[in-house]
């Protein structure tokens, strides 16, 4: 009995440490993570506890590891990457995609138990502001056992900070978890040029038809959706056409 204790044991300690090998999309989620093979900007719109964050987490731990599932037809990178997450302010990016990422803030010895599989977990470095929150984590990528191929960077931004601290970095991507400014959004996009990367937004549009909503809506959605914001099951996927590199 205490063997097979032991063994359930361990099964759930790798199953917490691996929630990146169980993820398995609905159909929305899936259209989305699809959209990303020939479109630079993408957009998860939909309705509250609806799996926003939790498609974007899951995508970026696997550009951040190199581990894509046998389903998976959208955007693959070949080598290390260096990403940004982003919220609103400091405390709702450590709350949101931090702890999508990296597992609970407040609890270090849980960190690994998030979509970045805990064996790829390399370093953390904390940052200066909310308690609890990462500045940036290094993330093994590729290999195998043994033998990892490179490491990956992922850092977490907010809004709150300004354009300002924004500017000079270049990256394979940048997540926008809950609706940015205009000035932000481009900004950010603009750090994905050299490498021809992705930015992906996830959220639910509190601020109603607002110029980033508008890119990546067509005259007929824009008229379907109305000015309200869409509650409950409504959901929508949008992306811009791949532009290449500018």
């Amino acid at each position: 009995m205490r063997t097979y204790l032991t063994l359930l044991e361990e099964l759930d300690r790798r199953r917490r440490g691996n929630c990146l090998a169980a993820y398995a999309p609905y159909e929305r989620q899936a259209e989305f993570h699809a959209a990303g093979a020939t479109n630079r900007e993408r957009l998860f719109m939909a309705g509250n506890q609806l799996g926003k964050t939790r498609a974007g987490g899951a995508e970026w731990a696997m550009h951040l590891t190199g581990r894509y599932p046998g389903w998976w037809v959208g955007r693959m990178f070949h080598r290390p990457v260096r990403l940004w997450a982003a919220g609103v302010t400091g405390e709702g990016t450590r709350d949101n995609p931090q702890r999508v990422l990296v597992g609970p803030p407040q609890q270090q010895g849980e960190w690994g138990t998030g979509m970045i599989p805990a064996d790829a977990i390399a370093d953390t470095v904390m940052g200066r502001g909310a308690p609890g929150a990462l500045d940036s984590v290094v993330v093994r990528w590729g290999g195998g056992a043994d033998i990892q191929a490179g490491e990956s960077v992922l850092s977490f931004k907010s809004y709150e900070k300004g354009r300002e601290k924004w500017q000079g970095e270049t990256l394979h991507g940048v997540w926008f978890d809950e609706e940015p400014p205009l000035d932000i959004y481009s900004e950010g996009l603009t750090r994905t040029n050299a490498t021809d990367g992705i930015t992906i937004v996830t959220f639910t549009p509190l601020l109603g038809m607002s110029d980033v909503v508008l890119r990546f809506l067509s005259a007929e959605a824009v008229q379907g959706l109305g000015s309200s914001p869409p509650q409950g099951g409504g959901e929508v996927a949008a992306q811009r056409p791949e532009r290449g590199p500018s």
